[in-house]
């Protein structure tokens, strides 16, 4: 029997570990590999922590077939960084992009990117309440944009994009995958950039992986700030200063685990099995559980819902949490109940919020 009590951990970001990382994590904490002190107290410049951060680029190379002409970059910042980086390096003076935008983050990306130079909506949910994602015929974008940018997976709305958006061909497309990133495979040829905060299925908070077809970094202009400049990261090995040492080394034991695991084939395999567990119960609720997003648009990864008033609501949250079922509480931009499932949230996580919401209709519905 474990020493430590282990909650049902729905939390949207930061998120779940897998115990067997954090175990890891705990055993090499006052002494990593016989160094005599923990990955927090080295230097990033030594043999131990190079090797610590070589290893995790090749393992997530190696999960996601990231092809040789693309940089691997861990910095700082998280995606919100990014939003403006994208546009600082990628989008030339007096040129536009193009953004889908079908929920909250894409839309705070479009926001950052219009304080630094041109943008172009090819389509806004926004007037639907963001509940879908947009069809091919709707979207007319422009041959000549610097970069098309979208964002994979909506953490707040729980839209996720079933496959890339048919973009002109030349064109790169930016994706921000913060909150789906390693839960299923995906062809990273067919993207010019993709980055994501770790802390929903890489890692802890504090480190950002982006991902960049090489031949960008010939757009990067003179004269950014070194420290927002992709060429003088990529080319830095992401050491140009100080990286959160401490995120990187977690990250690295989370790219074992899935490797172990069997790879993102078998981790989407999981996810699908624990979000269709959860979709089973609103679906076939009679209306006590509403969905947020459309069927064909809903995400494996968060499940945002609704009950039919918010007293209600609070009560779930309330109950759930003497349930040990933590993080359910929806963002507080749009209310109600949100279910993040992420990676590391184990099947049996779902399988006992499946039972509480059967069991919390019955006393309530």
């Amino acid at each position: 029997m474990s020493a430590y009590k282990r909650v049902h951990n729905f939390n949207p970001g930061p998120s779940v570990l897998p115990v067997p990382v954090l175990e890891q994590a705990q055993a090499e904490m006052l002494d990593y590999q016989g160094t005599g002190m923990s990955v927090m107290e080295m230097s990033h410049r030594s043999k131990e922590f190079e090797a610590i951060i070589q290893t995790a680029e090749a393992d997530l190379r190696e999960l996601l077939g990231i092809p040789q002409n693309y940089k691997v970059m861990f910095l700082q910042g998280g995606a919100s960084l990014q939003f403006a980086m994208v546009a600082m390096n990628l989008r030339p003076a007096g040129a536009s992009a193009d953004y889908i935008v079908t929920g909250a983050w894409s839309r705070t990306a479009l926001k950052e990117a219009q304080k630094l130079g041109i943008t172009r909506v090819v389509f806004n949910g926004e007037s639907e309440n963001f509940t879908r994602l947009p069809e091919d015929a709707e979207m007319s974008f422009d041959p000549n944009a610097a970069y098309v940018h979208f964002c994979h997976n909506e953490t707040i709305h729980g839209i996720e994009f079933k496959r890339e958006p048919a973009i002109p061909e030349g064109v790169p497309l930016v994706c921000d995958m913060s909150s789906d990133f390693l839960s299923q495979p995906i062809d990273v040829s067919k993207y010019g950039v993709i980055y994501a905060g770790a802390q929903k299925n890489a890692g802890p908070a504090g480190v950002t992986i982006v991902i960049v077809r090489e031949d960008l970094l010939a757009r990067v202009p003179e004269k950014l700030p070194v420290m927002l400049d992709y060429k003088v990261l990529a080319e830095s090995g992401s050491l140009h200063n100080t990286p959160p040492c401490y995120a990187i080394y977690i990250t690295g034991l989370v790219l074992k685990w899935l490797k172990g695991l069997g790879g993102l084939t078998k981790m989407y395999e999981i996810n699908r099995q624990k979000a269709e567990m959860v979709y089973k119960v609103i679906d076939e609720s009679n209306g006590f559980y509403r969905g947020h997003a459309r069927p064909e648009a809903r995400s494996i990864m968060n499940i945002p819902f609704r009950l039919p008033n918010e007293e209600l609501e609070d009560l779930f949250v309330k109950e759930a949490k003497k349930a040990d079922l933590i993080g359910l509480k929806g963002h507080r931009s749009v209310g109600g109940l949100r279910a993040s499932l992420y990676n590391a949230l184990p099947v049996e996580s779902a399988r006992v919020l499946v039972e509480f919401m059967k069991d919390f209709q019955q006393r309530h519905g």
